[in-house]
């Protein structure tokens, strides 16, 4: 196997037990970075202090990223202009905080005879809030209930 030591040298080829004790007296542990090549690469480093680095990046990575929420506003298909007005500054609240925003209405009985008046509801909503955010998902039918999902704008 190709042994290299931990500053990057190339100690050439050399047996396995020749290795392992080469690493040995410099206090380090052998490990195997390429088995399938021809020959095998073996590298020298203290390994518990490589796994602790890997940990730390792994905690860091986990520091940065950004959890995406979901919340959901609930229309009605007579829905009265205070009410939707509440809900459309609700809705920016959440898209200020930088979470995405569901809006779903609930079709019962009848309505599913007048789809079209309570697809304008949601669509009204959307383009209520077309100067904070995307429409991410436009209106669908899923089942009995009308919905589409917004997302806050980037500041790219």
């Amino acid at each position: 196997m190709l042994v290299i030591t931990d500053t990057g040298e190339k100690l050439g080829v050399l047996s396995r037990n020749a290795a392992l004790n080469a690493a040995y007296d410099r206090n380090m542990d052998l490990v195997l970075v390429s088995p399938d090549s021809n020959p095998a690469v073996a590298k020298m480093m203290d390994y518990s202090r490589y796994r602790f680095e890997q940990q730390k990046k792994l905690k860091e990575m986990k520091k940065n990223q950004k959890v995406v929420v979901v919340q959901e506003i609930q229309l009605s298909p007579t829905i009265e202009k205070h009410d939707f007005d509440t809900k459309v500054r609700k809705a920016q609240t959440i898209l200020t905080k930088g979470n995405k925003v569901k809006i779903s209405l609930r079709l019962y009985g009848r309505m599913m005879t007048r789809q079209d008046l309570c697809k304008e509801v949601v669509e009204r909503f959307v383009e209520a809030l077309k100067d904070d955010s995307v429409c991410e998902s436009p209106v669908k039918l899923d089942g009995k209930i009308l919905f589409a999902i917004v997302a806050p704008k980037s500041e790219k």
